[in-house]
């Protein structure tokens, strides 16, 4: 029965943490994406390829960081439930403030002289 139970929390945990830090990603992510989908200034900004790869990728790694952060806290910490799930926010936590310093979108010089 231990292990069912076991089972059945790192089913539900990895799912809880994909569900939450996906949107948790393209929260922190769409912000500086803006300016590429809209254009900024007259337009000239715009690049739609931030919808067509990043979108996707950004989506994929919000739902994947905490899901393997929440897997490995099981893992290591014993099969601590409450554990792990700190384990996981940590790790999306890190993994949106390491998205929003690092990834900013293209942007091309308003003046060219």
């Amino acid at each position: 029965m231990d292990d069912v139970d076991h089972r059945t929390r790192g089913c539900a945990g990895c799912l809880a943490a994909g569900v939450v830090g996906a949107p948790a990603a393209l929260l922190a992510w769409a912000p500086n994406a803006r300016v590429s989908v809209t254009g900024g200034f007259e337009q000239q900004h715009r690049d739609l390829s931030v919808l067509f790869v990043d979108l996707p990728l950004v989506a994929f790694g919000g739902a994947l960081v905490p899901a393997v952060a929440w897997l490995l806290g099981l893992r290591v910490l014993g099969g601590r439930a409450w554990a792990a799930a700190l384990v996981a926010v940590a790790a999306l936590g890190l993994g949106v403030w390491g998205l929003t310093s690092w990834w900013t979108p293209y942007e091309q010089p308003e003046f060219v002289g």
